[in-house]
């Protein structure tokens, strides 16, 4: 009897389902909006046109995706999963091979080495500015790119801190020479292979990297968090 009535209370519940609409052809209109607006960016720029379809790629993979820097420090204490957690920890790895082939040719090369500009100094200022910014990601509920995604979604929330994030971008930029002279450059400036070489850099990176991917692997499995 208890089975009859959950199975009529489900077929209830099933023709009260409204049906989903086909979004096939929003997709296909979609497709066609991206590549008509590349073609006439195309005109102007072939750099924007370029900027266009790439941000668009990128804008898919990370909705798709998930991905976010926020869900990876907080979805272990929030559900004890650790996927996103172990995902940006291998794409720090892949990121620190490959960078790391660009930069060491450069520098065997004889010329200027890119990307130095952003070995900057460590001072109580990072500290404070890690800080505030993990704060603020948690609120708005999500880093720069996991706004910008959810901003795509429609997330009202993420509308407004994506308008805050704007007014502090152009503020800090504003009044960053200031924070520079007076504490960010009070600190000293470390790049890795300075002090270890070439590959006693990458073998660091690369070991801590792997200790907290299976710090994090432990982590889900004593928690009990979803894999």
């Amino acid at each position: 009897m208890a089975e009859q009535t959950s199975t009529a209370s489900s077929r209830r519940s099933s023709a009260n389902r409204k049906p989903k609409k086909n979004q096939i052809p929003l997709g296909f209109l979609t497709v066609a909006f991206i590549i008509i607006v590349a073609l006439l960016l195309n005109i102007k720029s072939s750099n924007m046109a370029f900027f266009w379809l790439t941000g668009t790629a990128f804008g898919f993979i990370l909705q798709k995706g998930r991905f976010c820097f926020t869900a990876s420090m907080r979805d272990p204490y929030l559900t004890g999963g650790t996927s996103i957690t172990r995902a940006v920890i291998i794409a720090f790895a892949i990121t620190t091979l490959g960078f790391t082939a660009i930069k060491y040719g450069y520098a065997q090369a004889g010329l200027p080495i890119p990307g130095m500009s952003y070995v900057v100094p460590i001072s109580i200022a990072t500290l404070v500015g890690a800080f505030l910014f993990g704060i603020g990601m948690v609120i708005a509920g999500g880093c720069a790119s996991g706004t910008l995604m959810r901003v795509g979604e429609g997330f009202i929330m993420n509308m407004i801190a994506f308008v805050f994030f704007i007014i502090g971008s152009l503020w800090g930029a504003h009044d960053f020479g200031w924070w520079k002279e007076w504490f960010i450059s009070k600190g000293p400036s470390i790049f890795l292979p300075d002090v270890f070489g070439w590959m006693g850099a990458v073998i660091i990176q690369l070991m801590v990297l792997l200790i907290l991917y299976v710090v994090a692997e432990q982590y889900e499995k004593k928690r009990g968090g979803a894999h």
